[in-house]
């Protein structure tokens, strides 16, 4: 784990106390629409972020996700005051029964406008069929299952970040042309180390590269000796790890203790935060690729972004932290611009508007309701070249939006069949 200031830690623990969560009352000011009344059910926007407060996916999204929305609002409210804004913040322990019980009691008795984060591809999974049912928002951000955009997609479910096609497609098709042409995985196995593996082995396949097998751990495992025992064993040229957080840093820590880093075999993080190579540290880390859709060194807007963040989370953003600053402020600019929190007239503007920010500056939502950006390919530098704290990534290549996405004709989202009748 990312080690915190003790100011920074109580109120991370403060935070996770409660699995339904608390409110940053972040409003009133004075607010008006061109004139218009506003028509704000409570007479305030309520978000919710959902995602995963202390366990092993905390430091990649977790408090940090409640800083970055917290942000948003804020730079919001100087363009647009008046409204009254609520975040309630809810722990769903990486278990599906228990993120669908919050958010169907938000959209039910809180009053919940909008839910945004998540993090875990099972509980997105959980969500989604509740948001679709009763008509509200929520916004993706590092959820990997290709399925939220595919054929579970919902016309409220919006993906901001990535899904699993975007995050290895790229990396996998340059691995395979530079001769790395047999793959073994390494997955945590619930809906997201698995839909990551069957996309893998399926862009492998179109390459005329192989997958040699797949072996699946428990989320939270500690002890990954017999699954890095099995990748050895299979000989194949690269080890792919489709997890992420604490069980990618595990996995890695453990694969460098083997010495297998030393060996013939080539290791891929299929999904790698910004956190992970901190918590691994560099040395461990040097090296190792994986795709990212947002770096917070990228421009000086980015870096402007993470030097606020940093002073009040004591780390630099990762992409799904920034992913939901972006969310969180195009939902509220929608619906100011919308001059109601209705979900059907948000949604409505929420397409029309592109996206003006650090983020993803003139980004779209397309048809199957994925927001469609650039990409990076990144490598870890080696520690002599990391000449500033969290300064990780040399950017190896961007990949362009029309190349990191699976083409639409290829979609298997219903909403697409809906569009073209």
């Amino acid at each position: 784990m990312v080690d915190r200031a003790g100011a920074s830690r109580s109120w991370h623990n403060r935070l996770c106390r409660s699995a339904f969560g608390f409110i940053l009352a972040l409003g009133p000011v004075a607010f008006a629409e061109r004139g218009q009344a506003a028509d704000f059910s409570g007479g305030a926007i309520r978000i919710g972020i959902i995602n995963d407060q202390a366990g092993p996916l905390s430091d990649l999204a977790g408090p940090g996700s409640v800083v970055a929305a917290k942000m948003a609002v804020e730079d919001f409210q100087k363009a647009a005051p008046g409204l009254k804004v609520d975040i309630i913040v809810a722990d769903h322990q990486n278990k599906p029964d228990i993120g669908a019980q919050i958010v169907r009691k938000w959209f039910d008795v809180d009053g919940i406008d909008m839910v945004a984060d998540v993090g875990n591809s099972a509980v997105a999974l959980a969500i989604q069929s509740i948001a679709r049912d009763k008509n509200k928002i929520v916004i993706y951000s590092a959820v990997g299952t290709t399925d939220i955009g595919g054929k579970q997609c919902a016309r409220t479910g919006l993906m901001w970040l990535h899904d699993n096609y975007n995050l290895v497609a790229g990396s996998v098709r340059k691995l395979v042309s530079q001769g790395y042409d047999s793959w073994f995985f390494i997955a945590s196995d619930y809906a997201f180390g698995r839909n990551m593996v069957d996309v893998s082995q399926r862009v492998l396949a179109a390459t005329g590269a192989k997958s040699l097998g797949a072996v699946f751990h428990p989320l939270g495992n500690a002890d990954y000796s017999s699954f890095l025992l099995q990748a050895q064993a299979s000989k194949a040229k690269v080890v792919a790890f489709a997890n992420a957080g604490e069980q990618l840093v595990t996995s890695m820590k453990q694969w460098n203790e083997f010495g297998m880093h030393t060996g013939p075999q080539k290791a891929v993080a299929e999904l790698m935060f910004l956190t992970d190579v901190h918590a691994m540290g560099a040395e461990t880390a040097k090296g190792l690729t994986t795709v990212t859709a947002w770096y917070w060194a990228l421009n000086e807007a980015t870096r402007a972004f993470a030097q606020r963040f940093y002073k009040l989370h004591n780390a630099m953003p990762t992409a799904p932290q920034a992913a939901v600053y972006s969310a969180v402020l195009q939902y509220l600019r929608a619906a100011a611009a919308a001059g109601t929190d209705e979900t059907n007239a948000v949604l409505e503007k929420m397409r029309s508007m592109p996206v003006d920010d650090f983020y993803a500056p003139g980004a779209r939502l397309r048809a199957d309701n994925k927001l469609v950006h650039d990409f990076h390919l990144v490598e870890v530098r080696k520690p002599a070249d990391v000449k500033a704290p969290w300064d990780y990534y040399d950017v190896v290549e961007t990949i362009r939006a029309e190349d990191a996405y699976l083409p639409l004709d290829q979609s298997e989202c219903p909403l697409l069949k809906t569009s073209q009748k």
